[in-house]
């Protein structure tokens, strides 16, 4: 039963043992020179310029939230779309009800100012 899944058990093996290989190789044999430029914070090419502990206003947050909700949800658009023939009449309607909870989700958002910036 199990002799079907020793090649992946043995890929896994392999990768393991190289990957170790490699790490170990590194830090015995690579070169150990800090200097202050590498220990240095670097972030984008830029030098940081003050506190890392900013304060950020939540409503960014919220906005990413509203993004990433109604980003997920249309995602569910394309599987629907690749088996639109086959789901027929039923599907249309299905999706519509989807799409229109949708807009009433993003019209309440709006309403209520979740995408305003002040």
């Amino acid at each position: 039963m199990f002799q079907a899944y020793f090649p992946i058990l043995f890929l896994f093996t392999l990768a393991l043992i190289v990957a170790l290989a490699m790490l170990g190789l590194a830090y015995f044999i690579g070169p150990k020179r800090k200097t202050p430029e590498k220990q240095s914070t670097y972030e984008c090419g830029s030098n940081p310029i003050g506190d890392a502990r900013i304060r950020v206003p939540v409503k960014f947050y919220l906005v990413a939230i509203l993004f990433v909700i109604f980003d997920i949800e249309i995602a569910f658009l394309y599987p629907w779309a690749i088996n639109f023939k086959r789901l027929g009449l039923f599907g249309l309607i299905e999706m519509g009800i989807f799409i229109l909870i949708l807009l009433v989700g993003y019209f309440y958002i709006i309403k209520n100012g979740g995408l305003e910036w002040d």
